[in-house]
């Protein structure tokens, strides 16, 4: 039995309107974590749960509020999410530090499919021990058989997920049966209530059972003392232990553990501390602090994946991955497959929508450190985030590290780059000409070449179309496909101004988050970004290709300006504006933008 100052962290989840408010009202009004003024008049306990929010997290779209509660054997510290699909999110983030899941099932609806989909996360998560509260039996007339089916029901469902504690516990959370107290409405339920159930379970033994992990999220300096500030993952740590530091490998000696409260003589998981180190090394915010057997390191591993944006995963569209305190920017491919929540079969799958969970393989741009999910909660847990609106999209649990990666290292070459520019007497540039259909993107390129070739320069041109018959010509025009489209015309002019050239292309280029990819793929300062604007009605007036007229009449789907975004440049180093230039005007506006480079 756990001791008196135990404490468990709980999660409530389930559909919308299976009474999670008012189970949490009644938990917290019989538990006495209710003020004497806030109880006269009372009816409905649901209004308890929205008054007595103790702490709001909030991420950078999640909101999950923490309420605090105690009885006599133990201490509670319960995730409050809603239920409703676009909090799908919510839910994710309290089950990520919970112990115990208690799913709420309406007795009049039985298990539905959002029921599924929230104990599938949770257990995803790494919630082992489940509670199932069938709650409104007066309304299912306390039956037993009813009870009894939908606990089958459950206990069937979470066998196929991997869940193989699950306490099934009558209640009608409104008069209080079977919550706090034994009811006396159903006398076939012979078992505990719900608090003496939750007083029951024994917390799950935490990370810091194995060898010693800290992710540094600080470096501080105070006088001549350099500190390395974080949360412990796993383990313990002693002044004079010997450690390492991950991903390098630098080994290192602790010398202080401080605290705000003062210095240990040893620190656990769970707690933060601050290391100083016996001898000056190499570590940074991201790095990892290790002891024992090291952690893995890659840049390609297989994770599973909760959707939880009202855009879907664009396969190969560059997100931020977050983990612990590292932080890179990594693709995500297209999904091997996803999960039929009612029947959980791996459907086939070419992307993931709102609330979907799939499996992919995922490919950081550099090597980050981890350990697989099941192992560590703390560094097999992360979250993608767009790098554009900075909302988070998914989160994550790497299952496995690849080790494809390993056997393809980056050639050293004795004629590099700088001396292929210098031999060519130039400095190698990407102009990006994006704009719609029709703006004059390939007419404006095809004369800046010119130009620049007359003057001596070598250039070559990327034209959309031109590599839409080669090199992109398995490409079709969905949104993944747009983006692939961008990445492999990105790479392909890096590799050209390698070889010393002046790269002008002209695609369509829709997406901010593509072009932001290529600008960073080449260096901020040898893209130049152009943009030729020329507003839709006028380039579906030109329509020299007869695009619009056929995207119009549904004959061309994913168009872009029709049935497919373009989102503008918000800042382009150089915009055009076709109704006010010409493309001679426009090409020789560009050329003198390049002479007058001072670099």
């Amino acid at each position: 039995m756990a001791g008196p100052a135990s404490l468990l962290r709980l999660l409530t989840c389930g559909s919308v309107d299976d009474g999670k408010s008012t189970l949490i009202g009644r938990l917290l009004h019989d538990c006495g974590a209710v003020p004497s003024d806030k109880l006269e008049g009372l009816t409905d306990f649901s209004l308890l749960a929205d008054g007595l929010e103790a702490e709001r997290e909030q991420g950078i779209t999640i909101d999950v509020a923490y309420l605090y509660f105690a009885s006599g054997r133990r201490r509670f510290i319960l995730a409050d999410t809603p239920g409703h699909e676009q909090y799908t999110r919510n839910m994710a983030t309290g089950a990520s530090r919970a112990e115990v899941a208690i799913v709420l099932v309406d007795a009049t609806k039985g298990v539905l499919t959002q029921t599924r989909r929230h104990a599938t996360i949770a257990r995803l998560l790494g919630i082992r021990s489940f509670v199932l509260a069938v709650n409104k039996m007066d309304l299912a007339g306390f039956d037993r058989a009813r009870f009894e089916a939908i606990a089958r029901d459950f206990v069937r469902f979470g066998a196929a997920i991997g869940i193989e504690r699950v306490a099934a516990i009558p209640v009608c959370a409104l008069d209080g049966d079977n919550v706090t107290a034994r009811s006396a409405r159903m006398p076939w339920y012979d078992g505990r209530s719900l608090l003496a159930t939750l007083e029951a379970i024994e917390p799950e033994e935490a990370d810091g059972t194995g060898a010693f992990r800290m992710p540094v999220q600080q470096v501080i300096r105070d006088g001549g003392a350099r500190f390395y500030a974080g949360r412990i993952a796993a383990g313990t740590v002693r002044p004079g232990d010997s450690i390492a530091i991950a991903p390098a490998g630098t080994p290192a000696r602790i010398a202080r553990i401080a605290t705000k409260d003062g210095d240990l003589d040893t620190a656990e998981a769970g707690q933060s501390v601050a290391l100083s180190f016996a001898a000056e090394v190499d570590c940074s915010r991201g790095d990892t602090l290790f002891a024992g057997a090291a952690p893995q390191i890659a840049d390609q591993f297989e994770a599973t994946l909760i959707w939880m944006a009202e855009e879907p995963l664009l396969p190969g569209r560059q997100y931020l991955l977050k983990l612990g305190t590292q932080s890179v920017p990594a693709t995500v491919q297209e999904p091997k497959y996803k999960l039929g929540i009612d029947t959980m079969e791996q459907l086939a799958a070419r992307t993931l929508g709102l609330n979907e969970i799939g499996d992919a393989v995922i490919h950081t741009a550099r090597p980050i450190v981890f350990e697989p999910y099941e192992a560590s909660r703390s560094l097999g847990g992360f979250i993608l985030i767009d790098r554009i609106s900075a909302a988070t999209v998914a989160a994550g649990l790497i299952r496995f590290g690849l080790r494809r990666a390993e056997n393809v290292h980056e050639q050293s070459l004795t004629v590099t780059a700088g001396r292929r520019a210098a031999l060519m007497l130039q400095k190698p540039r990407l102009l990006w000409f994006t704009g719609l259909s029709g703006a004059g993107k390939s007419t404006i390129a095809n004369l800046v070449e010119a130009k620049l070739h007359a003057r001596g320069r070598h250039t070559f041109l990327l034209d959309g179309d031109n590599v839409r018959l080669g090199l992109n010509k398995d490409l079709g025009f969905t949104a993944a496909d747009r983006v692939e489209n961008i990445r492999r015309a990105g790479e392909a002019a890096k590799l050209m101004m390698d070889a010393g050239l002046i790269v002008l292309t002209a695609f369509i280029s829709p997406f901010r988050a593509e072009r932001q990819l290529v600008r960073e793929m080449v260096g901020a300062g040898d893209f130049i970004e152009i943009f030729v604007d020329t507003p839709l009605a006028e380039a579906e007036r030109r329509d020299t290709k007869g695009l619009y007229r056929k995207a119009r009449a549904g004959k061309l789907a994913n168009f872009t300006g029709v049935d497919s975004p373009y989102e503008a440049p918000e800042s382009p180093d150089i915009r055009i504006d076709t109704m006010a230039m010409d493309a001679e005007d426009a090409a020789d506006l560009i050329v003198r933008h390049l002479d007058g480079d001072p670099s």
